[in-house]
């Protein structure tokens, strides 16, 4: 399933994921994160890494009950769209494989997911291809790639680290939304 989210949903390593008011299921999805590095339209697989920039952790924060609801009108985009839904870092890896990296997401320091890169779906040069067929893809695009299984809730409080092979440790805490209810 492809999505987008806007650039508001982007946060640092180290900075807060803020838990919505009406957050009830938010879940953590510890992802290779792909940074494009210059203009790309109508890719090849064989060329696709070619227009990476570099790599880096990501976190695909979604609120599962708003997912849920989208799916009914066939769409995707509130669920994972919140302010702070999507943080990534802590570096950009410029020189490294993206097709076999080991993935592990722990949550209070509990490992909850602990994959590799070579169990994706589909790998980094199929999305780059079969995206820029479609749109084109700009310097400084993200492409979270996907997520092995263990995703789960999270909640204020919490510490996501989400670690990839070659990169570093992506560390956010989830605090309560706070100012005045809507």
């Amino acid at each position: 399933m492809l999505f987008m989210k806007p650039s508001t949903t982007v946060i640092g390593h180290e900075e807060s994921i803020v838990y919505p008011f009406d957050g009830e299921n938010i879940h953590f999805e510890g992802e290779l994160t792909v940074i494009i590095g210059k203009e790309a339209r109508n890719v090849s697989e064989s060329d696709a890494l070619d227009y990476v920039f570099g790599y880096t952790c990501g976190n695909d924060v979604s609120d599962r009950i708003l997912q849920r609801r989208e799916s009914e009108f066939g769409c995707l985009l509130v669920g994972k769209g919140y302010d702070t839904f999507a943080p990534i870092g802590p570096v950009v890896e410029t020189e490294l494989d993206p097709s076999n990296l080991h993935l592990i997401t722990r949550v209070n320091g509990e490992v909850r997911q602990n994959g590799n890169t070579a169990d994706l779906v589909y790998g980094v040069p199929a999305l780059i291809a079969y995206l820029s067929k479609y749109m084109t893809l700009l310097p400084g695009d993200h492409i979270m790639t996907g997520t092995p299984a263990g995703v789960g809730p999270i909640k204020p409080g919490d510490t996501i680290e989400v670690e990839i092979e070659g990169i570093g440790v992506l560390r956010n805490k989830v605090i309560t939304q706070v100012g005045a209810m809507p």
